[in-house]
Parts: structure tokens; sequence; C-alpha cells
């Protein structure tokens, strides 16, 4: 019975913990106590009659319930002590009989609570019936995965206590129990629960290496509140019963939200450099080692360039496409195509050309401004090709004023394409107002200004460089281009920085591990003062080494944020974080200016603090949606029911947080496919798609595996002939950008399965 009952459980609860579980336990504990009045405990006892249950079967489905809930696992598995006591013969024996059973229940969040009360109901008969096997020998048959860090089989327990306590009695003696003060935990949880005349009197016990005081008492309330609204609606589904009293979820949806701040909702954001370079016309604005551009030689190249590509028909919602190499002219086609009123796109060179043509062919362009270097690899179609280099006089002597305005801020101002799930890059629509919005909040509280030089670092193609390029530009600071070999030395880049005496810098997460990692982080120069970090989850052994070589003289700001929310969602301060933060999560922070931010559970509602749920994002900064893609836009582009704006939408970003304490969140992962390397968002979706397209490929799956040196993409595929890899990775090289061709290739006779017939990843 044991074996088939328990075959395939998990081995571990994933409980959302306040601390790293430890390599091995210390069974240090201690515990929140709280009372279930008798008016609930008596709609307990009816529910559990009109069921055919009993109270200790209601308490433990509705503690099945708020595990489901907390974990978002389905497969439940809990321990609970029965006195053993079967036979007439041991009643009144002296001595431990007690055993303790596994009860593994299902929980399914779209089924009504009474139904998981069945289940439970016939899950402990059954561990009843089969109780008398102890639950050493069942661990020793059953062989779950050990490990010191937890219990084997289960590591929640509930334990119910009906036995009525009768009062000692001594002659001459007054006597009266008293609660013994126990600073243990035998496992992650111990719920425990002893009616007391009419009411419910329970404690949870709970491990300190894991959980704090505050998380276990918000555990009991919750606790609390799921069994009112079980009484009220036992036919409620579970993934919808409340667990959030009002105070609380007025915090989670209003108060940390609370980010309405000031900006210019009219402007375009070449407006704001024109603005700028009427300022500062003398000012440098862009510099390329040893090129020099003022903000008015900027403009006037980028308003001859505008007034060409309106000539060739590019006006409001017409694209763009840039495809230049690092240089003065990337800034300028970018200047210009907002001047003429449309959008740019832009292109990395060194993308596939089979991709570079999905770009333009999807983007419907007007224009592709390339150079001359990179004709050979550019795609004809219907667009028009102005080379800026080639073809400078056809512009050169068109007029150098700024173009009379015809794009609003509610026109789009760029389309950043992303890798696509379904084997496609997908282009993300962005408008002025989202990034103005952005530029307006950041822009002030980074304090970027005359006497900054900003690193553009990113690919024209990610959407940082649009935070690097406008950032710099609409503050009167320096836009500094860097070279190629400095992305591939870290001595290069801090050479270069102090050549150059950059000030300020946004850096792909990857790259800064890199950096903090490495010896030459003690040589960054001391021009540097503000370092912007994002794309990946920050790792705590870069961020001590960080502390440690270049401490508070340097602001560190950790940001989060998907292109379709426009650069930056959130940020966090980790220049003086505390340091206990580098022994969990690093937070990624609060919602900037503007935006919301909110943890939902599956079934929509709000997560408590510390619970992992989906992130999703609203506000101004929502990209319009997806190009072309109505579906997918309606798909992940939401209605907001938090907000009273009419229309408000919400983005599921598909990406796992939770909040802490204080408001501040916490990245945790992905829901889905989608992965980091190197700062990229890759769907692996995609990798997939284009490696079915090879003739000796069956079957594949493509993973993302921790390394040294960040995550690096590995293959497996299935199929005749597959052994040539080289072969593999060239056709991968003609179809996807290099940093998704993956580091490795597996082959397999076939792949994994999941118990449902899934890919077992």
């Amino acid at each position: 019975y044991w074996r088939e009952r328990l075959a395939g459980a998990p081995p571990v609860l994933e409980l959302p913990t306040d601390r790293p579980r430890p390599a091995l336990q210390s069974y240090r504990g201690s515990r929140v106590s709280f009372d279930l009045d008798p008016e609930l405990a008596r709609g307990l006892r009816e529910l559990a009659r009109g069921e055919g249950a009993t109270l200790f079967m209601v308490l433990l489905a509705a503690f099945d319930a708020l595990l489901y809930r907390y974990t978002n696992q389905t497969d439940i598995l809990v321990g609970t002590p029965v006195a053993g006591r079967t036979r007439a013969e041991t009643e009144r024996l002296i001595g431990c009989f007690v055993n303790t059973l596994v009860v593994r229940a299902e929980v399914r969040g779209g089924e009504p609570f009474r139904e998981l009360l069945r289940r439970v109901r016939e899950a402990c008969l059954g561990a009843y019936a089969h109780q008398e096997v102890p639950f050493e020998r069942v661990v020793e048959e059953v062989g779950p995965e050990r490990s010191l860090s937890h219990a084997p089989l289960f590591q929640v327990m509930f334990a119910f206590n009906n036995t009525p306590r009768t009062a000692a009695r001594a002659e001459g003696l007054s006597i009266e129990a008293v609660e013994a003060e126990n600073a243990t935990a035998q496992f992650d949880l111990s719920l425990v629960a002893s009616e007391t005349g009419g009411g419910i009197a329970a404690r949870l016990e709970y491990n300190t290496d894991l959980f704090d005081e505050a998380t276990a008492g918000r555990m009991a309330g919750h606790f609390r509140r799921l069994l009112e609204a079980v009484v009220a609606e036992p036919t409620e589904r579970v993934g919808q019963l409340p667990l959030l009293g009002e105070d609380e979820e007025r915090r989670l949806l209003l108060d940390w939200n609370r980010t309405r701040a000031e900006y210019p909702r009219d402007a375009c954001l070449h407006q704001l450099f024109e603005a700028q370079a009427e300022r500062t016309p003398d000012a440098p604005a862009v510099l390329l080692e040893e090129e020099r551009v003022t903000y008015s030689e900027l403009n006037r190249r980028a308003n001859r360039l505008a007034h060409h590509l309106r000539s060739l028909g590019v006006g409001p919602e017409v694209f763009v496409a840039v495809m230049l190499n690092r240089s003065v002219e990337m800034v300028v086609g970018m200047l210009a195509a907002l001047k003429a009123g449309g959008a740019y796109v832009p292109i990395d060179p060194d993308y596939p050309a089979g991709r570079v043509l999905r770009m333009l062919s999807d983007s419907r362009a007007r224009v592709l401004l390339t150079e001359e270097s990179l004709l050979a690899s550019a795609p004809r179609g219907d667009w028009r090709v102005v080379c800026l280099d080639r073809d400078r006089e056809a512009f050169a002597g068109r007029g150098g004023e700024n173009p009379g305005p015809v794009s609003t801020a509610d026109n789009l101002a760029y389309v950043i394409y992303t890798s696509g799930s379904t084997g496609l890059p997908k282009g993300v629509a962005i408008q002025h107002r989202s990034l103005v919005n952005y530029l307006a909040g950041a822009g002030a509280d980074y304090s970027i200004g005359g006497d900054d030089r900003f690193l553009q670092f990113a690919s024209a193609s990610f959407d940082t460089s649009a935070e690097e390029v406008f950032l710099t530009l609409t503050r009167g600071a320096t836009l500094v281009l860097r070279t190629k070999s400095m992305s591939d030395s870290v001595a290069e880049f801090v050479r270069r920085c102090e050549e150059w005496k950059v000030t300020a810098m946004s850096l792909p997460t990857a790259f800064w591990h890199e950096l903090a990692m490495s010896p030459e982080v003690e040589g960054l120069p001391g021009t540097v003062r503000l370092v912007i970090i994002g794309g990946e989850k920050a790792l705590a052994g870069p961020l001590a080494s960080w502390r440690r070589y270049v401490g508070p003289r340097v602001r560190l700001v950790n940001t989060y944020g998907p292109s379709e929310a426009t650069v930056v969602t959130t940020k966090e301060e980790l220049t003086g974080a505390a340091d206990d933060d580098e022994a969990g999560d690093i937070p990624i922070g609060r919602p900037v200016e503007n935006l919301r931010a909110y943890v939902l559970s599956q079934n929509f509602r709000p997560a408590p603090v510390g619970v992992v749920g989906e992130l999703h994002v609203g506000g101004d900064g929502l990209a319009r949606g997806y190009l072309n893609r109505p579906a997918l836009t309606a798909e992940r582009f939401v209605p907001d029911p938090f907000s009273g704006e009419p229309g408000a939408r919400l983005y599921r970003t598909g990406d796992l947080a939770r909040y802490l304490d204080d408001g501040r969140l916490a990245y945790t992962g992905r829901r889905d496919g989608q992965v980091k390397v190197r700062g990229f968002r890759v769907e692996v979706g995609e990798i997939e798609a284009a490696l079915l397209g090879h003739a000796s490929v069956r079957e594949c799956a493509v993973a993302a595996r921790a390394s040294a040196g960040g995550a690096r993409l590995v293959a497996y595929v299935v199929g005749e002939g597959v052994a040539d890899f080289e072969a593999l990775r060239e056709h991968l090289r003609e179809r996807l950008p290099a940093y998704m061709v993956p580091s490795q290739f597996v082959g397999l006779e076939r792949l994994p399965l999941t118990p449902n017939g899934k890919v077992d990843r």
C-alpha cells in the first residue's frame, strides 16, 4: 500500500522561506499561538458532519489548501501522528505506541473545497487502515530522495488533539498544566490544534533557520481567514478562497503602488532632445574614440536625414529600420526616424540574414538605414535602402532646421524584437509617452547632467540602448560609444572607462558579474559614480565582491524590466543594502514612477507577502502590444481589475516574484520556457523550432544550465545523424543570433518524459 501510495512523490515541499534552506538541519524552532473562536469551530464541526468527515479531516484539508496556495504545488504530503492504540488490549499499557502517517492529497485550484475535503477524507481512511507499518519501515521501502537538509517524505506536520484533558488530583496539592517553552522544530512547519471547550487552540511551530516570526504569524492569520471562507462557502474553488485581510490587501494593491508623479505626458523623445540641443548647443553630445560631436551638430545631421526620410514617405506609424554599426550615424539614424515622425526598428548587423529579413518584413519597414560595409548582408525587399555614408550627398543639402512636429506622444517611437516561443521573433511596440515617463523619473533620480559621460554599452537591438541614448541626450550629458573589445575583456573595459572618464553606465547583469568578480574591479576609475545593472538575476557572490573592492563610492542600482514595460519597471539601491540580503534573493526593489507591480496567484488573486506568484505590471510604461500579433497581445496584456482607470491593462510578465516584508520585490525565476543568457531574453521554443528545421533532427529540447561564466544553452537532440553537432551549430548560425546558438549539444536516444507525457526538462 505505502509503496504504491507514495510512488513518485515530490522530494520536498517548496515553501516560500525567508532564508535559503541550510545544508544541515539545526532543528532550531519557535512557535506562534492563535485561537479559532467557538463560532468558527462550530461551523467547522457542522461542515464535517455534513460531508461525512471529522473535524481533523476538515482542518487538514484546509491546511493542504493553504500549502497549495503558498507553494503552487498540487501534490501535497503532510505527516500526522496517530496514537497507535488500535486494540483494546493496549489501552491501559504504559509506553509509546505513536506512529507517523503520511497523508498525500492532490490539490486542484479550480475545484470546490468540498471536493478536496472528499479526497483528503479518502486519503486519511486509507492511511488509518495501514497505520501499523512503522514510519521508518515506510521510508525504507519507498526509498525517497534523502538529504540532510530536510526530512524524508514530508516536511510539514499536522496534529489534532481531541482527547479531553482531566485535571490531575492529589491530596493537599493544587496542580495546573503549564505550557513549556520549546525552542526546537522537528519539521519546517508543524500545525498543532486542540479542542478547548467550544473553541480550538492552535499553534504553528516553525524552523527559525527558514522562517521569521512575522512570516509564521501571517501564515496563521491566512489559515484562520481560509477557514472562515470555507465555513461560509464550502463550494468555493480552492484557488479563490480568500487569504488576505482588508489591511493586507490594501497594502499589496495600493500602498506599495503609490508611484504617481508628474511628467511631460504630451512630449515626444526627439522634442526633449531638441530642447536640450537649444540649451547646450556647444556641449559634447556623442564621443567615439577620437570623434566628438556637439549637440548642435548632432541635431543638424539628424534634421537633414529626417527631411530626407519625410520625402520618402516616413511619418507617424511608419517604420525606419536602423542596421548600423555602433557609431555616431547610428544615433543620427535613431533621432532622424523620430524627427521624421516615424518609429525606428534597431537591427543588430551581426544577426543572420534570415532573421533580419523576418524583422524587416514583419515591421513593413519603409526605409532601411545602413552603411556601405553592410550592404552585402542587407536583404532586398519593398523597403528603400539609404546608405548613410555612400548616399550622404542625397540629404546633405537639406535644411538643418527641426522638422515640424507630426507625431504625438501616443505614436510609436521604436519596436524592439525579442525572441519568440513560436519560432519567430516578436516586435514590442513602444510609444513615446512610455519612455518619456521613465526618462523623467530616472533622469531626476540619477541626476544625469552636463558633467556626466554615459557609456553606451548595449546593442541597439536591446531596449537598454534606448535608456542609454535618450537618458543622456535629453539631460545634456555626453554619450560615450563603446568599442567591440570592451565587452570581450574586463581589463580593456576598465582601461577605456578610465581613458574616456566615464561617469555612468548601464550594464547587463551578466557582464557586471564578470566585472565584480575580476581583480580589475579594484581599478575601476574614480570618475565612475553610477552603475545600473539589469537583464537577469543578480547574484550574491558578485555583490559581496563589489562591496568589498568598490564600496559605497559608486552608486549601484539593480533594475528589473521586460521590454513590454519599457526598459525598467522596478529598481533597488544596492549601494548601502543590508548584508543579510546577500543570503537570499537580491531584491529588485519597488516600481518606478507611474508603474504598478502586482504579485498574483494562478487564480489572479494577490499573493501574500513572501509567497511566490507571477509578476504583473501596469501603468504608463506599458507597450502598446506586439506588432501584428493581436492574439498574443490580448493574451499577455490583460484588463487591470485593480485600477479604476478605464481601459487600464496589466502585462503578464511570466516572471515569478515575491514581496518582502517592507514592500520590495524579489525575482525568483520563470513560469515558462524563457531564459536569460548574458542579459538577452531567449525563448527556447524558437531555438527548438530552428533545430527541427534540420533534416536529421526528429525531436529536441533546449535548456539553460548554470556554469561558472553564467547561464549557457544546451541542446538535447534525437534523430539520425545528429552526432554531427557542428552541422547543427552551423544550421542555427544561419537562422539565429549568436547568443541563441547552444554552446553544447547532447545526442539522446529519446527525450525523457514526465508522468503526464511532457518533456522533463
